[in-house]
């Protein structure tokens, strides 16, 4: 007998169990994805019974999912089947399937098809599922009685009660489900256990007809956010009141480019007090700290973050005490910017550029988004107004009005950088006033685009396929290239964000994470094997190899030249920076050099050299503590013992399990004086490692 009817029937008699299961639930529900107060997408979803048909569509920034899921729940609501299919956020093709016949559970996903035994409830984790499935964890981990539940295709959920939230004239549950990614996906239920909203701080996944409550939805989402990360500092923030000496390390000089021989550095207050013979004896009252002869590196910097509550506390595990945020919600970054100076949440000093797009249907949507030149120039004016360092253009401004940006930003005293915007290239906006190009790929695109094709849609990643094989002495190379070097125009490459892009692949691990991804939580990891570009042609995949090839010879290019390289990465697990840093060393720069872009360069550059950047005297107390020894191996950068922001000091290992990451180091010791107790945290509690005393 063909095993087709057989197949038929069984799943004719699956779908009348299910109704069976489902009798009387029957809705239509629509969503609103809303970002910056623009509504860029929705969720159409149709249950009937125990059968969910959901529409899924974004597009913010020229670029989003359309995604289509057809879902059948068993009796204890639990996914049976789920089928999704469509284009991921770049195009690429989706077509994810999980089944679940008994104890038998089969999915295929990026990274082909598997199968496990289920020994009892468990979720299936959508690889492409929209913020509808939420909602649905949501119901099924609360009917557990501890709240958890296993998940396929790994890992586990978890769901924690975060109180009640009136928002409007309605009142909703808060919950956050950990176990998805590197942070919590906070929600609102409703009184029927329906999923009302998704909590952020800049936008939201809300009901339908509720768009007006986003502004009170994300003050709760910080809030709530705020409140864990508060509570997260109190745990892994260690303040020691006395001088404390680490022994036996090496620091590393940024501006000589070497390691010096082992000795003990000093820092009280926030700053370096001394950087002292190994045999220097400790004065009577101090702690000490063990360095078995690692490396001393001056804290890192992201030039290109666009910094949030969730990825604050985790640059400061990577070692990045300070970032320039390159493009936020303006009514929620200066609030991190106190929240981070007064202790009361973990993160790295902020430098804040003021984030300036054009009104086009494929505007993103922060910042501030304008629609003439005097808008515009008011907009300069009010970044001004507010200390914010340079202003950021972005893909949709009108090439015609940067100009009169860049003379209007330059008399407030302020700098010019950002995206090229679309209909013009690299060499127009250096004319028009830009001190720096924001990504590779902004610059090198000009080199290889008609100017009328369109950079506000993914062209502008799917158009590098066009630079593999690029001859950097053709004249229009080579043109662009003198002029950075002649007016001194920097550049922030995000290199590791184009090779994630660009050369991640179905199922296997993309080479921005290779070598640490299964320190990730698990749907990181999954994410971190799926293609982002897509492969419809069959050369894409050696041209993108060779576009990732003309990046490394670009950026090794422009350091020979002596061009500022800005070690940014767009990206916010601070890991990223690492990456970033390694690339460079692949691209033939050598480490010293790297390790200098990636600590002193940034602050001669922001002018902060004076307080940052190097470990001396007088300093501030920002440095991170490696095993082993960076120059010979920039990989070594992940493997963080200890850091120190402002003489606050935080242990990687401690913080890493908070977020689902396995740690890459041990954390040291800390021996305290005997008339001191242990290490004060700022909620009190002592450190776990710190149990020697003298």
């Amino acid at each position: 007998m063909s095993r087709l009817p057989l197949r038929a029937a069984l799943f004719a008699s699956t779908l009348l169990a299910v109704a069976a299961a489902h009798p009387a639930r029957a809705e239509h529900v629509r969503y609103s994805v809303v970002s910056n107060g623009e509504k860029v997408g929705f969720i159409d979803a149709e249950v009937q019974g125990g059968r969910v048909a959901i529409a899924y569509d974004v597009k913010n920034n020229g670029r989003g999912p359309t995604m289509r899921e057809a879902i059948e729940l068993g009796a204890d609501g639990l996914p049976t089947r789920w089928k999704l299919d469509g284009k991921a956020t770049f195009g690429g093709a989706v077509h994810e399937r999980f089944l679940r016949e008994g104890t038998r559970v089969r999915w295929t996903d990026s990274m082909g098809e598997k199968q496990a035994t289920a020994r009892g409830p468990a979720l299936y984790v959508g690889q492409n599922a929209s913020p509808w499935a939420l909602g649905l964890y949501a119901r099924a981990l609360l009917k557990d009685a501890d709240g958890r539940m296993p998940a396929f295709p790994g890992g586990e959920l978890a769901i924690e009660r975060l109180g009640p939230a009136t928002i409007g004239t309605g009142q909703y549950q808060a919950y956050a489900i950990s176990g998805i990614d590197l942070s919590p996906e906070m929600i609102l239920l409703d009184s029927k256990g329906e999923l009302f909203a998704t909590l952020d701080s800049g936008g939201a996944t809300v009901r339908e007809g509720h768009e007006g409550e986003v502004p009170a939805l994300n003050e709760l989402g910080t809030r709530l956010t705020a409140a864990r990360y508060a509570a997260l500092q109190a745990r892994f923030a260690h303040v020691v009141d006395a001088p404390v000496r680490i022994r036996n390390v090496r620091v590393f000089d940024p501006a000589s480019g070497t390691l010096g021989e082992p000795v003990s550095v000093v820092f009280a207050k926030g700053r370096i007090t001394g950087i002292q013979p190994l045999d220097e004896p400790a004065t009577p009252g101090e702690a000490t700290i063990d360095g078995q002869g690692g490396t001393l590196l001056a804290g890192l910097h992201d030039m290109h973050a666009h910094i949030g509550l969730e990825s604050a506390m985790l640059y400061i595990a990577a070692g990045v005490t300070s970032v320039r945020d390159m493009g936020n919600h303006n009514d929620f970054l200066p609030g991190l910017i106190d929240r981070i100076a007064k202790g009361e949440v973990a993160g790295p000093r902020i430098t804040a550029n003021g984030f300036l797009e054009g009104r086009s249907p494929f505007s993103a949507r922060h910042g501030i988004v304008v629609d003439s030149e005097a808008a515009a120039l008011e907009a300069v004016r009010w970044y001004a107004a507010r200390g914010y360092w340079q202003i950021k253009v972005y893909n949709s401004m009108n090439p015609a009005w940067v100009p009169a940006i860049a003379r209007e930003a330059k008399r407030l005293g302020m700098g010019l950088t950002g995206h090229v915007p679309a209909f013009t290239n690299a060499d127009a906006m250096i004319a028009a006033g830009y001190d720096e190009i924001t990504h590779v790929n902004q610059l090198m695109l000009g080199w290889v685009l008609d100017i009328q094709e369109d950079t506000r849609t993914p062209l502008r990643l799917t158009g590098m396929r066009r630079t593999a094989g690029l001859d950097l002495d053709a004249p229009r190379v080579k043109a662009t290239l003198d002029t950075m070097v002649a007016k001194h125009i920097a550049l922030d490459p995000t290199a590791v964000t184009l090779e994630l892009l660009m050369l991640s692949r179905d199922g296997q691990p993309a080479p921005a994470v290779a070598s640490y991804i299964d320190h990730l939580p698990i749907g990181l990891q999954r994410r971190r094997r799926q293609a982002i570009a897509p492969l419809s042609e069959p050369g894409d995949d050696a041209a993108y190899q060779g576009a990732f090839d003309a990046v490394k010879r670009v950026i090794q290019r422009l350091h020979a030249r002596g061009v500022t390289l800005l070690p940014g990465t767009d990206d916010g697990t601070g890991l990223s920076v690492h990456r970033e840093l390694e690339i460079y060393g692949e691209a033939g720069i050598p480490a010293a050099d790297v390790l200098r872009i990636g600590t002193l360069g940034p602050e001669r550059y922001m002018g902060h050299d004076q307080e940052l950047g190097s470990i001396a005297r007088g300093k501030r107390a920002d440095f991170l503590l490696l095993p082993g020894n960076p120059l010979k191996d920039l990989r070594e950068l992940h493997r963080i013992a200890m850091v120190v922001k402002d003489g606050t000091i935080y242990f990687p290992a401690e913080i890493y399990p908070a977020f689902g990451v396995k740690p890459f180091a041990a954390a040291p010791a800390i021996a305290l004086p005997r008339d001191k107790p242990a290490p004060a945290t700022t909620g009190g509690e002592s450190h776990d490692a710190a149990d020697e005393f003298l």
